[in-house]
């Protein structure tokens, strides 16, 4: 059975990623590693919040970040995710913004899926706060999916442009 992974805004949002700094570059190459060539190997999913994020606004390669992920099943929000996200919020395990990082979080781990993969180091895949969010995904009932970047999972591929 394959691993499932979420896939959270900023995985779109890079693999389109047009800013010339080195950082940036990198991100969408190693994104575009991972979409390109190893997603295969995984049930990919993704939540409604991160449709909702993306047609937010106007920006470069929106229709683009909106068709890489239109294709993937998209989970949906239920009243236990709501919930889940105000205790996330209560607890400052996630910002104070009920559509975003906590949306994300509570959708890949109240859905049980493997992993949630993003670029977002500050919020989700930070080792800093993994601990807290550990427990309070316990105190939940809820497992914690593991909180990654592509490069995390592109491993030893060598065909990174």
């Amino acid at each position: 059975m394959k691993k499932s992974i979420y896939i959270e805004t900023t995985i779109p949002s890079s693999y389109y990623d047009i800013r010339p700094e080195a950082e940036a570059v990198a991100r969408r190459q190693w994104t575009r590693a991972w979409w390109d060539f190893e997603r295969a190997d995984y049930e990919v999913v993704t939540g409604v919040g991160v449709i909702h994020e993306l047609q937010r606004g106007s920006h470069p390669y929106q229709a683009e970040k909106l068709a890489l992920v239109a294709k993937l099943k998209i989970l949906p929000i239920s009243k236990e995710i709501v919930e889940i996200v105000a205790v996330y919020i209560n607890n400052k395990v996630m910002p104070a913004e009920p559509t975003g990082d906590a949306l994300h979080l509570a959708t890949a781990s109240y859905q049980k899926i493997d992993i949630l993969l993003t670029w977002n180091c500050k919020h989700i895949a930070n080792a800093k706060k993994l601990d807290h969010i550990k427990r309070i995904n316990a105190t939940l009932g809820l497992t914690t999916p593991l909180l990654i970047t592509p490069l995390n999972l592109i491993g030893e591929y060598q065909h990174v442009h």
